[in-house]
């Protein structure tokens, strides 16, 4: 086999592929990415003026939303879209999610690209046991470390991660050290806060501690916060200029919760997130999928400066505008979902009305970008449509 998969000759059997051939894949994809980005234009400067609502030329671009999957499937033509259009914002994680923070001399280190393209199960530095299923995208967890709050105790005192780390943040260092002088670099942190809470209790326990056990979630809750400061004082002695925060709280509907429990448990510990991210000189994003447009005056209020993904499928784009624009930056707006379904010139018309309806008339206050990941099972020809779109403003 070769370890070119072009989009002409793409199969479904690419999951098959040695794992060497795999990294092979991954490790070529990145190092031309990277390469493209080092003789783009500067981005620092008229991105950030984007995100704090300053007026910009045009919206910036972030395409570099992928699953592993589709690296591996579409490898060197991805790459030379990414090398013909390269993105204007760029998001750096430390570590995948679902693995977690390994130290370098970890023996029996996760290997990244084997557990996210293969079948198996890991368990995480917080102590969450994960699966990944073959064919699947993504992990789940399948496990919760703190099953009992008698566990509590023992927990916060022994099992905690050190946000301090020796080299927590060391692969985004490398990368910052190639763009963060002139390019609106991104550090990412998953699982912030709700969604740690409930790797490390269970969702269904978690929406029944909210009600039951309050002082429980409220200590634990003020630790994860604490952590969450830590880290993020780290990220700040970098050269990103933003910190993107995960915290899925929408259904297609609404809210998970309450808004009133919302702002009970949580909107105080956002604060302190958002201005410890400020202090920084840093920009907040915050990431949730689903329809939370009944808490998005409260994160303006916290001083969240982009709100992403505003799902197309769960939230009305065009109420959202009108009733926010102006007052906070959209990123996201593009449905993956008809990225997959839709053919070319569909894909081109939403990249259109995302732009009409969620930048121009904000002074191009949106980074234009899929709402989730984008997957294998998307045309190719789909990928190239979405790319020349959103670079054609």
């Amino acid at each position: 086999m070769t370890t070119r998969t072009s989009s002409s000759s793409a199969s479904t059997d690419f999951r098959t592929l040695p794992l060497s051939e795999m990294e092979a894949i991954i490790s070529r994809f990145e190092d031309r990415v990277n390469a493209a980005q080092r003789v783009n234009p500067p981005t620092q400067d008229w991105v950030q003026k984007a995100v704090r609502r300053q007026g910009a030329p045009r919206c910036p671009v972030r395409l570099k939303r992928l699953s592993m999957d589709v690296i591996v499937r579409y490898a060197d033509d991805l790459a030379e879209l990414f090398s013909r259009f390269p993105d204007d914002a760029l998001f750096f994680p430390a570590y995948d999610y679902s693995i977690g923070y390994e130290p370098p001399d970890r023996k029996d280190r996760i290997n990244e690209v084997q557990v996210l393209m293969q079948a198996g199960e890991w368990t995480d530095e917080w102590g969450t046991r994960w699966a990944h299923a073959l064919g699947g995208v993504g992990a789940t967890t399948v496990d919760n470390p703190i099953k009992d709050w008698a566990q509590l105790d023992d927990y916060l005192a022994h099992r905690m991660p050190d946000p301090h780390a020796a080299g927590r943040l060391d692969r985004a260092r490398a990368v910052l050290a190639v763009h963060g002088h002139d390019k609106y670099c991104v550090g990412m942190i998953h699982l912030a806060l709700f969604e740690r809470l409930h790797c490390l209790r269970g969702m269904e326990n978690t929406f029944y501690d909210l009600h039951a056990h309050k002082a429980e979630v409220a200590r634990l809750c003020e630790a994860l916060t604490e952590y969450l400061v830590q880290l993020i004082r780290e990220w700040c002695r970098t050269s990103v200029s933003g910190i993107f925060l995960t915290e899925d709280w929408g259904s297609q509907e609404g809210l998970m919760i309450s808004p009133g429990m919302w702002k009970e448990f949580f909107k105080p510990h956002y604060r302190r997130i958002f201005d410890e991210i400020h202090h920084g000189k840093k920009d907040v994003f915050f990431h949730s999928c689903g329809n939370v447009t009944r808490i998005i005056p409260e994160l303006i209020e916290l001083g969240a400066d982009v709100l992403d993904p505003v799902q197309p499928a769960a939230m009305d784009l065009a109420e959202v505008a009108r009733c926010f624009g102006g007052k906070i930056c959209f990123c996201g707006g593009l449905d993956d979902q008809r990225l997959e379904s839709n053919n070319p010139q569909q894909v081109r018309d939403e990249v259109r009305r995302a732009l009409e309806t969620l930048g121009s008339p904000y002074g191009n206050a949106y980074l234009i970008a899929p709402a989730n990941l984008i997957t294998p099972t998307t045309p190719f020809e789909n990928i190239q449509a979405l790319f020349e779109a959103c670079h054609a403003q």
